[in-house]
């Protein structure tokens, strides 16, 4: 038997990796490298490796398989030039979007057909995992403040006071609706910074937002509404929390007043979820004719559910007054702490009229029994002490200063860009031309694939809209949101206007 021959025969004596059930006697002679590629992007294009994947080390899988490492890091590589894996040092080598070709004229790009599900036109509510977990080299994507500049030495501090004077009582069951300490904090802030006057009694703690769309779906389902409007283009999560729920969310468009009331009136629906202090995504304030017009409709008997994330954060413009403030009866508020210092914390506040707070509250006892209480207590003496307000005035400092790096990247790089939101908010709305040759789904897989990670407008619209994307500037350093938008210049550059040569 020659060397060959006996290679050959070694080689289908192996068992094989358990990863994609590999067997190397599937192998064409000479071609290994081929066949390992072709195996990896056949799992990928069927959702056996879904972004966020991590792949075996390449010694590990070379091990495994009876090959040289050459081949298998070859083949890693192979996916990497595609935009199909990308290195994560120490991570590893992980599965990410699939860049759909982004073409110049004649035509607009067309995704691939082997396409991931991350940047589908339709998304499912599993995409914001899916992008939480994608690896990127810079983020852009919005919703996150600052985390490096979470306060940690004042959190220890608290911590530490709280846990000095923690009678062993206080380590039991807490209260449904949240701690004492902590719902007369929240009370105080909301009097101080949104202008609404509540009773600590009638905040109700919850898991953030997501959780506070939760309770008043089921609760409102209790009362017979099962159909609440949303504004369009609006937050694509929050319309999903919601629908998860109930049985409709008909959109009413958003225009530079903000939600267009007669269109509400046209839908019948019952009841609306608005963000009228800083529209998401599109950053307006709801006018003051329109907030009158909307107060209307609501005294007639319509419910507003106001998601007040991110008011705190403005830089251009004075503060807006919470809806709530002015018609408590009507106006279901939530807010959280997610915005202001960070959302692992899952620590936010729902304030509802009094005939759903009875409803709202046996949803909440059902779901949890209640927010875990030493955050709670901590939290509270932050809010109490004034340590939260210094914070905050620190996150509007650096806030500002990369909001003006990213209108000043959009400037160079993206001059034929629209800029929506600038005055308030963590994230910048651009619209681009709606003759741009690819979609903006198109666009963002695109910039996926050469590391930097964005979110396309089109998500959050259902109604006719430009083409555009949603960009988060309060996570990353200067330097990283003009090289992420120098990325998205260059695609947009390569994709050109569709008919152009």
């Amino acid at each position: 038997m020659n060397r060959s021959n006996a290679a050959a025969s070694d080689r289908s004596k192996e068992t094989g990796a358990d990863f994609l059930q590999l067997d190397t006697a599937d192998a064409p002679p000479g071609g290994l490298t081929d066949w390992l590629a072709r195996r990896l992007r056949e799992a990928v294009a069927d959702g056996r490796l879904p972004a966020g994947s991590r792949l075996p080390a390449s010694r590990v899988l070379a091990a495994e398989l009876g090959v040289s490492r050459g081949v298998v890091t070859d083949a890693y590589g192979r996916l990497a030039e595609a935009g199909q894996v990308a290195g994560c040092g120490r991570g590893g080598t992980v599965v990410v979007a699939v860049p759909a070709p982004v073409e110049a004229a004649p035509g607009p790009p067309r995704p691939r057909p082997d396409a991931p599900a991350l940047f589908r036109d339709h998304p499912g509510p599993e995409v914001f995992d899916l992008l939480r977990s994608t690896p990127a080299r810079i983020d852009l994507t919005p919703g996150v403040p600052d985390l490096a500049a979470f306060p940690r030495a004042a959190w220890l501090r608290a911590e530490r006071a709280v846990l000095d004077g923690l009678a062993a009582a206080d380590l039991g069951y807490g209260d449904v609706r949240g701690t004492p300490a902590l719902r007369e904090a929240v009370a105080h802030w909301l009097a101080r910074n949104r202008g609404i006057r509540a009773d600590p009694d009638e905040v109700l703690i919850v898991a953030g937002t997501a959780q506070a769309l939760a309770l008043l779906g089921r609760a409102l389902g209790r009362e017979g509404i099962t159909e609440v409007a949303v504004e369009d283009p609006g937050s694509l999560g929050a319309r999903q929390h919601l629908a998860h729920w109930l049985a409709a969310t008909p959109p009413v468009p958003v225009d530079a007043e903000g939600i267009r009331v007669d269109a509400l009136r046209a839908t019948g629906a019952p009841a609306v979820l608005l963000t009228p202090a800083h529209q998401y995504p599109t950053g307006v304030v709801l006018g003051g004719d329109r907030r009158r017009e909307l107060l209307r409709w609501a005294a007639e008997g319509g419910l507003v559910i106001e998601d007040d994330y991110d008011a705190e954060h403005r830089y251009d413009r004075p503060p807006v007054p919470a809806l709530r403030a002015a018609l408590p009866d009507q106006v279901c508020y939530a807010g959280s702490i997610s915005k202001l210092l960070a959302p692992a914390l899952r620590t936010g506040w729902l304030l509802v009229p009094a005939r759903l707070r009875g409803a709202v509250l046996d949803a909440k006892r059902f779901a949890d029994l209640g927010n875990p209480v030493l955050p709670q207590l901590v939290l509270a003496r932050l809010l109490e002490s004034g340590e939260l307000d210094r914070h905050l005035r620190l996150l509007r400092r650096r806030h500002r200063r990369r909001r003006d790096a990213m209108i000043a990247a959009i400037r160079t790089h993206l001059p034929g860009a629209t800029v929506h939101g600038a005055a308030a908010g963590l994230h910048l709305m651009l619209t681009l031309s709606e003759e741009l040759a690819c979609t903006d789904t198109q666009l963002a897989t695109a910039a996926l694939a050469r590391g930097v990670k964005v979110q396309p407008l089109s998500w959050h619209a259902r109604l006719p809209y430009p083409p555009g994307l949603v960009l988060g500037y309060a996570a990353g350093s200067p330097p990283e949101i003009t090289e992420g938008v120098a990325v998205l210049g260059e695609l947009v550059r390569l994709a050109g206007v569709a008919g152009t040569p």
